[in-house]
């Protein structure tokens, strides 16, 4: 006798459905869906692993769009649920049907008001570089390993101080953003240094596109005494996005967190789940 096929029971309503997920970016093309044939980005196998479950397409809201490489420690979406599995139950479903380099953290119910992106209140990234002069094969996905010359953390730490607050920050905008304005609000910015280790960590209620690239490129000529911080300065201020050149690699970068003003996680399973390098100077 042949097996019946397991159907899902349905809703007549959706439930919505909040998800922590991380990622490893080095072999995914960013956070959004692209046309077929252009590789894999998180959103569609995401939901993918979604359709396989439920029989059906979902779509996907994330809360911010990672770019080529880039990692994320607490990236966030949200899906509407037609069928009657509890919310809790997605983050397993889901993990049972992805690929390794992505892993749901956990899975909540939400208010069907509740949008990943537009709820958010702030969004945190950190930079990792490697200055060791030996490469490390353990800590390579994850930083830029850069061993040329010193760089003086006290100078980078100045530099970025004075960026506290609301500013146009087109200078550090790729030119190729679809954005129709510049205007951010950073929340908190800071350079700390461990051993071999420089931590970059910016938060702001959004950010430009390809602007933590962009911004750490020109810290690091700070750091090397290749830029004073007055024409960093200079340079932001007055939008001199000419002088802006150098974008740092995509590995570096990691999504820490997204910030809500009610969230349904812990904070064990969102506030600061990228594992820091402690290494020391040999």
């Amino acid at each position: 006798m042949a097996k019946k096929k397991h159907q899902l029971i349905t809703n007549s309503q959706t439930e919505r459905v909040a998800l922590v997920i991380q990622y490893s970016g080095a072999n995914l093309c960013g956070w959004q869906k692209q046309p077929d044939g252009y590789g894999r980005t998180v959103q569609s196998e995401v939901e993918k692993a979604i359709e396989k479950f439920l029989g059906q397409h979902v779509e996907i809201y994330g809360a911010g769009r990672t770019d080529s490489g880039v990692h994320a420690a607490a990236q966030v979406a949200h899906f509407d649920d037609p069928s009657v599995i509890p919310a809790t139950s997605w983050a397993t479903a889901i993990n049972n049907r992805l690929p390794d380099d992505i892993l749901i953290r956990a899975s909540a119910p939400v208010a069907n008001d509740w949008h990943a992106r537009f709820s958010a209140k702030y969004r945190r990234y950190r930079y990792t570089i490697y200055t060791n002069r030996h490469p490390n094969l353990f800590v390579r996905p994850y930083t830029w390993h850069y061993y040329h010359e010193p760089l003086d953390i006290a100078l980078m730490q100045a530099a970025v101080a004075p960026m506290l607050g609301k500013h146009h920050l087109a200078a550090f905008h790729r030119t190729d953003s679809s954005r129709s304005h510049s205007w951010v609000e950073v929340q908190d910015v800071s350079c700390d240094q461990s051993g071999d280790f420089i931590q970059i960590e910016i938060q702001a209620n959004g950010f430009l596109y390809g602007m933590v690239r962009l911004l750490v490129g020109m810290l690091v000529r700070v750091g090397n005494g290749d830029l004073s911080i007055a024409d960093f300065t200079q340079i932001w201020k007055n939008d001199q996005r000419g002088e802006v050149h150098h974008s740092a690699t995509a590995k570096g970068l990691c999504l820490l967190r997204v910030g809500y003003a009610d969230f349904p996680f812990p904070e064990s399973v969102w506030y600061d789940t990228q594992p820091q390098f402690l290494l020391h100077q040999s």
